[in-house]
């Protein structure tokens, strides 16, 4: 009797095939790409400056009940906002890029503001509360509502991936139950052989791609007797090669709302352990 190979399987082996043929000298995007990721998070950041402007929209999405089912119930609502874009990976703006963006929203009953804030602050702490995928972090410097910080985070999607990131965060608020973070990666590096003596980063021309840029925004409201809590996160990676996109595409864009939802639930249950 003959043994079959899991269906299932031939997507994450198609990866590994053209990862091995194309993905061997990511470098960098191309300035076109780079420009047109710059132009989006523009737009973004001017719609959550309108947004939290006010209470009443200060978090996307409150004023639906059926948005509110989901958190409510203890699952968070996970929303894929550029899907169009993500549909035609060879969108002549990103030549070789792809732009995930994702937004992410929880509750978590008898939860503060200031707790939040505090959790998202104590860098030092997020492997802890992130484990497995972040794997160290560290502040680098903090004046006032600005920090810097330094965090290594390892991926295992079939192959394991590991990026330094560094971070430029800023605090602000609307008032004391209100706030919002924004944190833009101003360098990321991946690194070879994580761990062990011949631990290095890959320079420039030798990466995969597999993140070239990172930012992300979260806003919280502490209201309906628990906390709001909201993030959105823009990355951009390499591209899929043409022709491809039915088999690896499914598989490049898990990874953004797998690792979304991961954050979301990890920071509800860190809450959550101290009421």
């Amino acid at each position: 009797m003959k043994t079959r190979t899991p269906l299932v399987r031939l997507p994450f082996l198609l990866f590994l095939l053209v990862l091995a043929a194309t993905a061997s000298r990511a470098e960098e995007p191309v300035p076109a790409a780079t420009a047109a990721y710059n132009n989006y998070l523009v737009r973004l950041e001017g719609r959550l400056a309108q947004q939290h402007r006010a209470a009443a929209t200060f978090i996307a999405g409150l004023d639906s009940p059926a948005r509110l089912a989901g958190p409510h119930q203890g699952q968070p609502v996970l929303e894929q906002l550029n899907s169009d874009q993500l549909n035609s990976p060879a969108d002549a703006d990103l030549p070789g890029a792809l732009l995930h963006h994702w937004r992410g929203t929880a509750f978590i009953p008898g939860a503060h503001a200031a707790d939040f804030e505090h959790l998202l602050r104590d860098f030092p702490a997020y492997p802890r509360v992130y484990a497995p995928q972040v794997v160290s972090a560290r502040t680098l410097s903090t004046k006032g509502d600005r920090m810097q910080a330094l965090m290594r985070v390892r991926q295992k999607h079939v192959l394991t991936v590991v990026l330094d990131t560094t971070y430029d965060v800023t605090f602000a608020r609307l008032d004391p139950a209100r706030g919002f973070s924004i944190s833009h990666g101003t360098h990321v590096s991946e690194i070879a052989d994580a761990g062990a003596a011949k631990e290095r980063a890959l320079s420039a021309t030798e990466q995969h791609g597999f993140l070239w840029r990172i930012d992300t925004y979260w806003s919280w409201a502490e209201q309906d007797g628990g906390l709001y809590i909201q993030i959105e996160s823009a990355t951009l990676t390499r591209g899929i090669p043409r022709g491809l996109g039915w088999a690896i595409a499914p598989f490049i864009q898990s990874i953004p709302r797998e690792s979304l939802e991961f954050t979301l639930r990890s920071t509800a249950a860190a809450l959550a352990r101290r009421n």
